[in-house]
């Protein structure tokens, strides 16, 4: 339960601490005092929008303890994984919000994002007003409604079926891609291959541009090449035309030299062994540079074949990539993309089996949805027409009528119960809420065959068939009891205070009927000073109350009679209550 809320800067509310009880809690006050700043400080402590809620000045602040109890064991891991400490069972919640919108949020006393709060909120408490009245006319939320009523394994069916169609979706999207963009896609694959096939006609190897660019550079220069080459050969072995000996003949002498005279000297002997192994080398390299020369000499079309090849890597450059390796990655891709280009008939009629088998999938999910909804709306019906009896209205009956959506007005046609229906994510049906407020009158929608007062009782009505399949242990009403007024308020209070015996109920209102029947009365009262005006709470009892409820009666909590009025008035709720 709630225990505590206190309330600071929020509209003409400057601080205020709500000490809040089990059972039934109403809060009152005049027009203008601030009654619905409570319900809007719920609303941002539990994570509302920031954009909502009329800051007082630069900032605003609500915070709240909550008691969890044992059974709340949801409630109590999500605290727990924010970081809160629950060991005295105790949660502490806080919230505030600059004028300029910055929010924070803490849970236990450790910050935490916004959500979190939102996330406890749907765990903890459940906000309804006179919005909320407004949006269950709507047939999406009626529908929404009866599924929430419906139960676990009506709600399995709905995430199957759901499921079925959104894969459904899919394949019907890639199909109309197919078929609507065939001609764009065969073009672009077309020139797909155009290109993989004029790449692979010249077949470019990783790094070959590279190797063609020094084999090019050394061709193009092969007679100063050959000539520095031929020099160099000479000049190692030697002119044989005049007899002359070449470096490694003239290195190799030394080195002998040296081997006859070093048998006695060590260090002749280390000389002798650098020379012969600088003879060596001499001697290889000359055979290098022989063999050099004679590659060079050995194919002189050679270059001409180079620029060739190089000319056609060059034209896939100009099309395809500005290097080698762009041109392979382009062939790379060109091939997976061809693979998602698959515009053939066997895909197509791939697809096409895929689309029956799902249609027909979905087709019985939604009937089997159908029969459930129709189950739990002969059950819904007969729970809230209950309700209604005990709220002054014994001849009322409320019907949850569900019926086949019209072909056509869905995502897509579903044959469900040898029916053609229009089907959306939410299944192939229409559900909407139906009043017959007397035997002899006909039943109409909500929103057409309702007043007010009637809406108000109906909606009640239907919280309290939704409290009887559980719920968040706090229940919130913004003056759900408008239009309401002498017999019919008693009897809405009466309901409050039942459905108070299982949760802890607060209730804004302006009914002395229904504040009768409050186990903890706070009034919101303001003091205007002035040009401004703040307000504050305080808990009524006895004499006090009784004044309040007279003010709420008559607008005179000085009448002696108002007052004998409100004590009357109390009395006779407490008896109701037993």
């Amino acid at each position: 339960m709630l225990d505590e809320l206190r309330i600071q800067n929020l509209g003409v509310i400057a601080d205020a601490t709500l000490p809040l009880s089990p059972g039934l809690t109403c809060i009152t006050g005049e027009t203008g005092a601030g009654k619905t700043m409570v319900v809007a400080g719920l609303g941002l402590l539990f994570g509302g929008r920031a954009s909502r809620a009329p800051i007082g000045v630069e900032k605003a602040l609500v915070e709240g303890r909550f008691v969890v109890g044992e059974g709340a064991l949801e409630l109590r891991e999500r605290a727990i994984e924010a970081g809160a400490d629950l060991e005295d069972g105790e949660l502490l919640l806080a919230r505030s919000v600059s004028a300029e919108g910055r929010s924070r949020a803490w849970v236990g006393g450790r910050a935490a994002p916004v959500g979190v709060l939102s996330e406890l909120g749907e765990l903890a408490i459940s906000v309804h007003g006179q919005s909320d009245q407004m949006r269950l006319l709507q047939p999406a939320e009626q529908r929404a409604a009866l599924d929430r009523f419906a139960g676990a394994d009506h709600g399995k069916l709905l995430v199957a079926y759901r499921a079925v169609h959104a894969e459904l979706g899919e394949c019907a999207a890639e199909l109309t891609r197919l078929r609507t963009g065939a001609r764009e896609m065969a073009r672009e694959a077309d020139m797909l291959r155009l290109g993989l096939e004029e790449i692979t006609a010249v077949d470019p190897q990783e790094g070959e541009d590279t190797a063609l660019a020094d084999e090019a550079r050394r061709l193009a220069n092969a007679e100063t090449l050959r000539l520095a080459a031929a020099t160099a050969h000479q000049t190692l072995t030697g002119d044989p035309s005049t007899g002359d000996g070449g470096a490694a003949d003239i290195v190799g002498t030394a080195a002998r030299a040296l081997e006859h005279e070093s048998t006695d000297d060590a260090k002749l002997a280390e000389f002798a062994e650098r020379l012969s192994e600088a003879g060596a080398l001499l001697a290889e390299a000359a055979v290098d540079l022989s063999s050099y020369l004679d590659d060079l000499a050995a194919d002189p079309t050679r270059l001409e074949e180079i620029y060739q090849r190089q000319a056609a890597l060059k034209s896939l450059f100009r099309k395809y990539a500005e290097d080698l390796p762009g041109v392979l990655a382009w062939a790379e891709n060109a091939t997976k993309r061809l693979g998602e280009l698959d515009v053939s008939d066997e895909r197509v009629n791939e697809l096409e089996a895929r689309q029956s088998e799902l249609t027909a999938r979905a087709g019985e999910l939604a009937s089997q949805v159908r029969a459930s909804r129709l189950a739990a709306a002969e059950r819904f019906s007969e729970a809230v027409s209950t309700e209604l009896k005990s709220l002054a209205m014994p001849h009322a009956s409320v019907t949850a009528s569900v019926e086949p959506r019209p072909a056509g007005r869905g995502s897509v046609d579903l044959v469900v119960d040898a029916t053609v229906s229009g089907a959306t994510e939410d299944g192939a049906d229409e559900v909407e809420l139906l009043l017959r407020p007397h035997p002899g009158a006909i039943p109409a929608a909500l929103h057409k065959g309702a007043s007010g007062g009637e809406l108000s009782r109906v909606m009640l009505a239907i919280e309290v068939v939704f409290a009887e399949i559980g719920g968040p242990p706090v229940l919130v009403f913004d003056e759900v009891d408008a239009g309401v007024g002498g017999g019919a308020a008693i009897e809405i209070g009466r309901c409050l205070a039942k459905l108070a015996r299982r949760y802890q109920v607060l209730v804004v209102t302006h009914l002395p009927q229904v504040a009768a029947f409050a186990d903890r009365h706070l009034v919101v009262s303001k003091d205007t000073s002035g040009s401004v005006t703040v307000s504050g709470v305080r808990v009524v009892d006895d004499a006090a109350r009784a004044r309040e409820l007279a003010r709420m009666l008559a607008g005179m909590p000085d009448s002696h009679l108002g007052v004998a009025h409100a004590e009357e008035l109390l009395a006779q709720a407490a008896k109701m209550k037993g």
